[in-house]
Parts: structure tokens; C-alpha cells; sequence
């Protein structure tokens, strides 16, 4: 995957979800010619626990997110 594409990519993800914004996602091969891309960010909460945060997208060959899904612990 090229950078051009990975940041239109992380563009689109940190647009819908702001609190992964800056993080560098991990990028595995999956299926079909497409890529799973996984976003980790961690955020404190006001109690003084933390709270983590991930993001993971499928992407085909030409970019286009065909599937997300959030996780929150």
C-alpha cells in the first residue's frame, strides 16, 4: 500500500474518530486483495483510569473502506 493512499485512508478514519487521530495504524494483508488496517490510541479518564480505543478498518486494492469496527476497554 502505497503512503498517498495510506494517508487518504487515516484522513478518513481520524475525520469519524477523533480520539485515534495521530495514530499510525498497523497494516496486515487480508483477503481479496485487501488490507486490514488497525488504529490504537489510549485516553485518560477523569477517574485517573485509562480507557483504550481501537479502530479497525478493511480496505480494498483502489482504498475504499468496506468494513469498520470499533472496540473500547
Amino acid at each position: 500500500m502505497d503512503s498517498a493512499l495510506l494517508d487518504r485512508i487515516c484522513a478518513q478514519v481520524y475525520r469519524q474518530f477523533p480520539e485515534v487521530k495521530g495514530a499510525r495504524p498497523k497494516v496486515s494483508p487480508y483477503p481479496n486483495q485487501q488490507s486490514s488496517l488497525t488504529f490504537r490510541a489510549k485516553a485518560s479518564l477523569p477517574d485517573g483510569r485509562s480507557l483504550s480505543h481501537t479502530v479497525r478498518v478493511i480496505v480494498d486494492a483502489a482504498g475504499k473502506i468496506t468494513k469498520t469496527t470499533t472496540s473500547r476497554s
